[in-house]
């Protein structure tokens, strides 16, 4: 059997920090603005590219996938409280399926994070030039292809100025995010009460039949459809970023965030998307208009002045957006460089700002590259974007669902056999009506994500191309530097976290203790001592150690991956276990605490404790039957042997 992810014992938060700077930590309000204005922008530019595949029934579409949506907030929230340290796709396919499911999860959501500071930025510029030209020029002026050209240049220069402000060490700010987020929905609210205004109810219940007169709708454009409207809704993911700086606890306040999160988008997202498909056809069909498709029906129905507004507000949010999936980006290369997927270099920080300026160049010299090889083209932006937003949402619904099949399973299993404190608990949550009904909730929209991806895979071939070539050149990367490692007598153990749940008899425990020189001795006896098909577990106590700082919006804050010395003793813990064959290892990594240990030795019903000598004392109220000592070429060990 492979090597296991492996995590926290249940009853409390014995894995992780108690959460530091508290007052800077962000409640409902504030996650539904991060959340909105990343989601938010969609709006902008989805009802063009969607009329391009659709034409009229792009408003039927997106509401169509507001339904999955609402299905997908569900396990979006459940994720950020089951796990705080964030990271989304990344931990959550590392933790339920194995590390190798996390790299490809962190390829998905860097090929969305590419494609959305390329889309916003573009979208951005395009929203402005509203203000910039006369209402109606784009239409009529000779110099079109030149403008479309201008209008790259200029987002490729905002693009260069954002990578160089997040050098010099910008930070996202969730206050700014909700005074941008309340314009940019106040403005939607707007454009919706002016356009009803003018038109009846009455005439608004005429306009739905026209959605389905200008196309045929068969089996394969209705899939193609709904796979494509997922776009509309692209930036949700952005809530399981969030979970290190949200307040307690998670699962309040993220349900709380993604209800307003819902409300704000099913309100605005359908009806715009609706309405402005099917009252400026014109202007949807058209190349160039349909990426200023809300700010012309502003206009349209509102004058000037709310189409001025509209434009400056989607313009500046949009740029935001883009700005955000940079931070996210970088963030993401740094989490896998800490996995040791890819390169060391993306840690390095500069000396003068103390930003990673490697990891910078990248999150933003590949969008300028996405631009660059399509000429601007927004649709075809669109288009590319499916690969990674579907993989992403994909490989998150199956990692959540796999998660908890097994608490179900093994609370089934603790009812029939009696179980320690952690699987009660553990069996308390599972016995609910609502916790099934969410499973196959749960199953259900993995199911309809799933066939979403597969539709996008066939009928956007752009996509698959561009998002499978990042897909497969990042796992060539991470599979180079793993052998390499490898060859080195140090193997990356990139998830170390996991849940102790059930007793594992037979099993053998090894305690390894920071700045112990002893630690690999331990680690030899545990290989040594493994017998086939009996895990090894081996159990790193971290100490606690203070943030200097409060983590910062779409950073991943996981304490191993930043604690070198635990992940280099796992490692050739690891490296060891491999070339002596031991068929089921599992790495806990766990901050230490009082009784820790023997709360550890409790749980798993272990056979064999393995600890230094010099240790013993300190694991007093474990209970062994006998000790046993052994002398190694790196020290002294103690067995501690238990017949349960």
């Amino acid at each position: 059997m492979a090597q296991e992810p492996v995590a926290q014992i249940r009853s409390g938060d014995l894995h992780g920090d108690k959460p530091a700077h508290g007052k800077n930590l962000l409640g409902p309000l504030l996650c539904w603005a991060v959340v909105f204005a990343d989601i938010g922008t969609s709006i902008y530019y989805v009802p063009g590219i969607l009329y391009q595949t659709v034409q009229s029934m792009a408003g039927f579409f997106v509401s169509l996938t507001l339904l999955v949506f609402i299905l997908l907030t569900l396990k979006y929230t459940e994720v950020t409280h089951r796990f705080p340290q964030g990271g989304g796709v990344v931990t959550v396919a590392a933790h339920a399926i194995n590390p190798w499911f996390g790299a490809l999860g962190g390829m998905f959501i860097l090929v969305d994070y590419f494609l959305t500071a390329a889309i916003s930025s573009l979208s951005g510029m395009q929203y402005l030039s509203v203000v910039i030209i006369p209402l109606g020029a784009m239409t009529v002026l000779p110099g079109l292809g030149q403008i479309q050209l201008l209008i790259l240049a200029i987002t490729i220069g905002v693009l260069v100025l954002l990578g160089i402000l997040n050098w010099i060490g910008i930070s996202e700010s969730a206050k700014v995010s909700l005074v941008g987020a309340l314009i940019a929905f106040f403005s939607n609210i707007a454009v919706l009460l002016t356009i009803f205004t003018h038109i009846s109810f009455a005439d608004f219940l005429a306009l739905l039949p026209k959605m389905f007169t200008s196309h045929a709708l068969t089996p394969f454009s209705f899939l193609a459809g709904f796979a494509g409207s997922f776009l509309a809704f692209s930036g949700l993911e952005s809530i399981s970023q969030l979970s290190p700086v949200m307040k307690h606890p998670h699962k309040k306040v993220a349900g709380i965030a993604m209800l307003l999160v819902v409300i704000t988008i099913g309100v605005t997202s359908p009806l715009l998307t609706i309405l402005s498909t099917l009252l400026l056809p014109d202007a949807a069909k058209d190349p160039v208009l349909s990426g200023q498709i809300i700010s012309l029906i502003a206009g349209e129905y509102g004058g000037i002045l709310l189409q001025t507004e509209v434009a400056i507000s989607a313009s500046a949010l949009l740029i935001f957006a883009s700005n955000t999936a940079i931070i996210g980006c970088y963030h993401v290369f740094m989490a896998l460089s800490r996995m040791g997927f890819l390169p060391g270099f993306l840690l390095k920080r500069n000396k003068l700002r103390g930003t990673p300026h490697y990891a910078i160049i990248l999150a933003t010299g590949i969008p300028v590259l996405v631009l660059i090889g399509v000429v601007g083209n927004i649709t075809f932006l669109g288009d590319m974007y499916a690969f990674g937003l579907l993989g992403a949402f994909t490989l998150t619904c199956l990692g959540l669902d796999i998660v908890r099949y097994r608490d179900w399973k093994k609370a089934r299993s603790a009812s029939l056999n009696g179980a320690g404190m952690a699987t009660t608990l553990a069996s308390q949550e599972t016995k609910g009506l609502w916790f099934k009904i969410d499973f196959f909730l749960g199953v259900l929209t993995t199911v309809l994500v799933t066939i979403a991806w597969s539709t996008n895979l066939v009928s956007k071939p752009l996509a698959t191309a561009f998002g499978g070539g990042v897909a497969v050149v990042g796992m060539a990367l991470a599979y180079r530097n793993y052998t390499r490692s490898q060859k080195e007598g140090y193997v990356p153990v990139p998830v170390a976290v996991a849940r102790i749940e059930e007793r594992k008899p037979g099993s053998v425990l090894a305690v390894l203790v920071p700045e112990n020189p002893h630690n690999h001795a331990v680690i030899r006896a545990a290989v040594q001592t493994s017998e086939a098909n009996k895990p090894v577990i081996f159990l790193y106590l971290r100490k606690y150690r203070p943030r200097p700082e409060a983590p910062r919006i779409m950073e991943i804050v996981d304490p191993y991956l930043e604690d070198q010395e635990a992940k280099q003793i796992f490692g050739q813990a690891e490296s060891m276990a491999l070339q002596a064959k031991v068929p089921e290892r599992k790495y806990v990594y766990i901050l230490d605490g009082p009784d820790i240990v023997t709360h550890v030795w409790q749980a798993l019903h272990p056979r064999d404790t393995i600890i230094a000598a010099e240790e013993n004392e300190q694991f007093k109220d474990i209970n062994p039957d006998r000790i046993r000592y052994e002398l190694t070429p790196e020290g002294k060990v103690a067995h501690l042997l238990k017949r349960w």
